[in-house]
């Protein structure tokens, strides 16, 4: 592999990551038919995780793995800090649906 296509499919990896990662999971799993999390278990915390029914569980059986395979250091900075935004937001979700479960 070339440097320009690493480089080139690390931000195609960096896109699926973040707020804009998020969104883009959201989008496709509702386009699919894909529920937002499972009600008895929403973080994966005693199941695995399948994201064929749940769209939060796509962020751990994919895409908490990107920073792990990113190409350059730079593009393992940035998946590592929009990878923290995405655990905030799981943090935030749970508070939310916490009193629904």
């Amino acid at each position: 592999d070339t440097l320009e296509a690493k480089v080139v499919q690390d931000a195609d990896r960096l896109d699926a990551l973040g707020a804009i990662g998020i969104a883009r999971c959201i989008q496709v799993s509702t386009n699919l038919g894909v529920g937002l999390y499972d009600a008895t278990d929403p973080f994966c915390g005693t199941r695995e995780p399948n994201d064929r029914v749940n769209t939060v569980d796509h962020f751990y059986t994919k895409l908490f793995k990107l920073p792990e395979i990113m190409h350059t250091a730079s593009a393992k900075v940035e998946a590592e800090k929009r990878m923290k935004f995405m655990k905030a937001y799981l943090i935030q979700l749970g508070m939310e649906i916490e009193p629904y479960s």
